[in-house]
């Protein structure tokens, strides 16, 4: 159902503190917390003497104290005390995972731990980056979204959507006359779309100022399990932007990282990267309130799509050309969670 041995975003760094997080993480109960010296720390989220989640407890010297009969457990899942006995039983632990903070989100590894590698984790480097200023998504929260995460990554492969779902913000008309390029990779697909010298869409205007056509680009780069790097803008014309040079007009990135909580909902986290109007708290809210609506457009469209599969779970789908880069991503995770189920964690060609 899932691929465990990937990288997922767990919370925003934010999230994490010195008070229990509980949060459900492909189908698995997980607790974060930080301990003492401020290293955030994830657990399953049970006493191994009666079940009870550990997020109910509270963090105690460093490690989390079971809420019930008060055992307690450091970073790496060991109980270390038992109240009112001198020894601790033999095999009194819970699972650890794996985390490392990058980019404002703290990441997890589900999977084998020896198998995880912090280098698969995506390159985001503008989103720590001092020429880039970033606006969490949802006010550096998770939106809780009641949809299949490949619903999520569906809707972001095929922008064609934004002039139907999107009209008065970043949709428009001129979108569907553009083909999309879809490009297969080892750990992810690209989907290209360029679109020179077009009408901007409504904020696109607003934002760069512009008087009349533009140069328009949509470039996702989609990365094993489901990261998506939304990489689109507006620019003069003819400027070289569709020839590469996107530093330019209103650059901006959405980043996107849905981590599935179990197979029908969904933890959408968010975030926007932007090159312009670095210093403008006005621009900041935009994002913050505007593209908050956009989002949530978006939940609405995929939420509704899960409703009609739990409805008909074997009805029938039909594809059209847009649909390329979706089905390849679909595909590809189709194919990598498959070679883990037979033990193989190495990707094609390794």
């Amino acid at each position: 159902m899932f691929l465990r041995n990937a990288w997922y975003v767990a919370a925003w760094g934010g999230e994490v503190t010195d008070t229990p997080l509980a949060r459900t993480l492909l189908g698995e109960p997980v607790v974060l917390f930080r301990a003492g010296d401020g290293t955030a720390v994830a657990l399953e989220d049970r006493c191994c003497h009666r079940q009870l989640p550990l997020s109910m407890g509270r963090v105690v010297d460093g490690g989390i104290q079971c809420g019930y009969h008060g055992l307690s457990f450091d970073a790496e899942g060991r109980c270390t005390r038992v109240p009112g006995q001198s020894a601790v039983p033999p095999g009194a632990a819970v699972r650890s995972y794996r985390l490392v903070e990058r980019w404002g989100w703290v990441w997890i590894w589900m999977g084998e731990a020896g198998a995880a590698d912090e280098g698969a984790i995506p390159d985001w480097w503008f989103m720590d980056h001092p020429d880039w200023k970033v606006v969490p998504g949802n006010g550096g929260k998770p939106i809780h979204t009641r949809s299949n995460y490949e619903l999520i990554t569906d809707n972001l492969l095929d922008l064609s959507h934004v002039g139907y779902v999107h009209p008065d913000t970043i949709g428009s008309d001129t979108v569907v006359e553009f083909p999309v390029r879809t490009e297969r990779r080892a750990d992810g697909v690209v989907m290209t779309r360029l679109m020179p010298d077009v009408e901007p869409p409504p904020f696109h205007r607003m934002a760069g100022g512009f008087e009349g056509n533009v140069d328009r680009w949509m470039i996702v780069e989609a990365a094993l399990p489901a990261l998506i790097d939304v990489d689109v803008g507006s620019a003069e014309v003819g400027g070289g932007a569709l020839e590469g040079d996107r530093m330019q007009g209103i650059a901006y990135h959405a980043l996107n990282a849905p981590t599935p909580e179990t197979a029908t909902t969904t933890h959408f986290f968010y975030a926007h990267a932007r090159l312009f109007k670095t210093g403008s708290a006005e621009m900041d809210e935009v994002y913050r309130r505007d593209f908050y609506r956009i989002f949530m457009e978006d939940v609405a469209i995929v939420e509704a799509q899960q409703a009609s599969l739990d409805r008909a779970p074997e009805a029938e789908w039909i594809d059209i050309n847009v649909d390329a880069p979706g089905l390849a991503m679909r595909a590809l995770l189709r194919e990598r969670i498959a070679l883990e189920a037979a033990g193989d964690n190495a990707p094609p060609g390794a």
